[in-house]
């Protein structure tokens, strides 16, 4: 694969077998970001689990201290006071058969999608369009809720779901490489803490194997998955 001179340029200013601390790491990926955008950060996990596993297949939340840097369009689906509560919280989009009708037909400007549990027979249809993306609520993700405000609010706010892919990695953003060097700290060590938290309780040996940051058009960073669980841990107390 062909590379541009920019990445060429960028790419040696990364050890390929050192692994930074979580301040060199970051300090180290904002000077990447050298793209004409706003480049996001993102982080790849590699997880001592067997994707085969039902139990062993990764899926949680986290809500970013700073957020994604990402304007987020959410879609609600819900009715009476429910309905009233997701447009008070800021949902981009709010209804019924109305919106599913939309969504057949081939609508599909929003990022997240919100229901409530008497409203899943009605979104069930949507099953073989959303699923496929990602966007089918579900109570794990917390995205079925009766408490449907909240959830719009954080959902606005940042919160991100994260689940394991076939290769037993667990690849999310954490924020726009604009950020500070502290508010990308504490976003990482927010998700990195909730993905500890989902850690199957039958697996032997170490479960973070493997952290990996970039911007995105930049090298991979690793990381000392153990000095950054320490962070974890510290930022903790």
């Amino acid at each position: 694969m062909k590379r541009s001179k920019r990445y060429q340029e960028i790419r040696q200013r990364v050890d390929r077998e050192r692994r930074y601390s979580v301040a060199e790491g970051i300090k180290l990926l904002k000077e990447c970001a050298t793209a004409k955008f706003k480049e996001s950060a993102e982080v790849v996990f590699r997880l001592g689990v067997d994707p085969k596993k039902n139990e062993h297949r990764i899926r949680g939340t986290v809500t970013l201290p700073h957020g994604t840097g990402k304007s987020v369009k959410v879609l609600a689906f819900a009715k009476g006071d429910k309905l009233k509560e997701a447009q008070e919280a800021g949902a981009d989009y709010a209804g019924g058969e109305d919106l599913v009708k939309k969504i057949e037909e081939g609508w599909m400007d929003f990022d997240r999608v919100v229901a409530t549990p008497d409203m899943m027979g009605t979104v069930s249809k949507l099953g073989k369009i959303l699923g496929p993306r990602g966007l089918m609520p579900s109570p794990k993700a917390g995205t079925v809720t009766t408490d449907i405000g909240t959830a719009v609010r954080e959902l606005k706010r940042g919160r991100l779901e994260f689940r394991l892919d076939e290769y037993g990695n667990v690849h999310s953003l954490f924020g726009k490489c604009s950020f500070s060097e502290e508010q990308l700290q504490e976003n990482l060590v927010a998700l990195t803490a909730a993905v500890l938290e989902e850690k199957p309780a039958d697996v032997k040996g170490r479960y973070l194997q493997a952290v990996t940051i970039s911007s995105t058009m930049g090298p991979g960073i690793k990381l000392d998955p153990d000095e950054l669980q320490k962070v974890v841990a510290a930022r903790r107390l």
